[in-house]
């Protein structure tokens, strides 16, 4: 009865310390990227353990700006008719790409009835370079806050386009109402309008296709970098061409 026990308790010792030199030790080596110096780095890096390492590599660029606005719902006061008074007199400077009343007749984006939080954002991420676009950037570097608060104020005053998607385009696509949820994406309807609204994203019903593609790419691509959380990258990461340019034809769909 004894040698048994002996024998079941040598075997049990024996598979787990196999098995932790395989999981702890030689497993973390097999990785063709492993940043391990040594098995006791290995070891303590599989277990979880942070370990102080010399840094090797700068993540990012020299210059890179992310944004610095904080979203919060009492960020902008309620708006008076002076200050959107005072907007609309700003505003006749961005007639020629945003339209008269806001609404736009080339592949820029419409301002009309857009959330006041999404504007304020992109002016000051424009002026803080967290954004870059030839024509905005040299637009907003003489905007004060007050300013960005007033345009913002008129623009969002404005009606903008309901949605409007007429039973011949078919349904909405999947990505649309659906997102992709093995692969992380939520719709995108629950963040910009429809059906859900998270603070700080914009209304996109009625943009420009060409202005809704360019900026899913740039987002994939990490050249607009502005987001909330990275969480714009990560969805267009995960997105294919066909559903981004579905998505894009989708909201763009007005008469």
């Amino acid at each position: 009865m004894n040698r048994w026990f002996t024998t079941a308790v040598a075997v049990t010792v024996l598979v787990a310390a196999t098995s932790i030199i395989i999981g702890f030790a030689w497993l973390p080596f097999t990785q063709s990227d492993s940043p391990f110096r040594g098995v006791w780095d290995a070891i303590c890096g599989a277990a979880g353990l942070i370990r102080n390492r010399p840094v090797t590599e700068v993540v990012g660029h020299p210059g890179y700006k992310n944004s610095s606005v904080i979203v919060s719902p009492g960020m902008l006061p309620a708006s008076t008719a002076d200050s959107i008074g005072r907007g609309a007199t700003l505003a006749q400077q961005c007639t020629m790409c945003h339209g008269v009343r806001g609404l736009s007749n080339a592949n820029t984006p419409n301002l009309a009835g857009q959330y006041a939080p999404a504007l304020y954002k992109q002016l000051q991420d424009y002026k803080s370079g967290a954004r870059t676009n030839a024509a905005m950037s040299p637009r907003v570097t003489n905007l004060g806050e007050q300013d960005m608060r007033d345009l913002v104020a008129y623009y969002s005053y404005l009606p903008r386009l309901p949605p409007y998607h007429p039973g011949t385009t078919g349904s909405a696509p999947k990505i649309v109402m659906n997102g992709a949820p093995m692969r992380n994406i939520p719709p995108c309807a629950t963040c910009h309008g429809t059906v859900g609204y998270k603070l700080g994203t914009e209304w996109l019903e009625g943009e420009s296709a060409v202005y809704l593609r360019t900026q899913l790419e740039a987002f994939a691509s990490g050249e607009r970098h502005n987001d909330i959380s990275e969480q714009m990258r990560n969805v267009a990461r995960g997105m294919t061409p066909a559903e981004m340019e579905e998505a894009a034809h989708y909201y763009a769909s007005q008469p």
